[in-house]
């Protein structure tokens, strides 16, 4: 059997004195994709930010190839192999998109993603390498933002919010993109609001409501009326 890459076990995390994650635990094996669906103030962004070491107030355990990096600073995090592609892309603005992507392989960890690599599989990047990152449109800046993450040649990549604020053609652009992007055996969480997008693309998912896991498993082994009362709890 194989061993999971990632284990969350009775995580709980906070803002302040509110608790913003009640007891979540799942386990990811590599090569997996998990979508993490949930309507806002679920706790999916949170949840992502714990893993990669953005949420410093939490419990519970966050094992990661057998070792428990809950207590961990986000740049530890990064160099063992867990990139995050933040919501709202949170570029550079002064940076041009190859210093931007550049950022990302400062690690320099070893892997089968480069500049070249990159431009390969955001072509229009290539061609706006010397621009600032804030002229790019929406979906370019996405494309940035991923490359990024890609740079540092993670084994766990955690998206959140691929589609947000883009353009139905851009957003199945990347869609279609995301098996080349997770190929070669990456592991992936995915956050998306398009529940049915996020389930496609996905090998498992977990449904997130008020901080909690209302269900988890494979797509097919479950219904989309008992997927859509565990979304709205109900």
């Amino acid at each position: 059997m194989t061993e999971p890459l990632l284990t969350v076990e009775g995580l709980e995390a906070y803002y302040g004195d509110a608790r913003a994650l009640h007891g979540v635990s799942f386990s990811l094996e590599p090569g997996q994709t998990l979508a993490l669906i949930g309507s806002n103030g679920a706790g999916k962004s949170t949840l992502l930010k714990s893993i990669c070491g953005l949420v410093t107030q939490k419990r519970g355990r966050i094992v990661y190839r057998g070792a428990d990096i809950a207590g961990q600073a986000a740049n530890a995090i990064v160099t063992r192999g867990i990139a995050l592609v933040p919501e709202g892309r949170r570029l550079f603005p002064s940076l041009t998109v190859e210093e931007n992507l550049q950022l990302g392989g400062k690690v320099r960890r070893p892997g089968p993603w480069s500049l070249a690599a990159i431009y390969e599989l955001f072509p229009v990047l290539r061609e706006r390498r010397r621009q600032l990152a804030p002229l790019l449109s929406g979906g370019q800046q996405q494309m940035v933002a991923i490359g990024r993450a890609l740079m540092s040649n993670p084994d766990l990549i955690l998206l959140d919010e691929l589609s947000l604020g883009l353009a139905p053609v851009v957003i199945r652009d990347i869609y279609d993109l995301l098996p080349r992007i997770v190929g070669n055996g990456l592991t992936a969480i995915l956050v998306e609001q398009d529940v049915t997008r996020a389930l496609n693309s996905a090998s498992r998912f977990l449904c997130m409501q008020e901080g909690r896991v209302a269900l988890a498993g494979e797509p097919a082994a479950h219904s989309r009326e008992d997927i859509t009362r565990a979304y709205f709890g109900t």
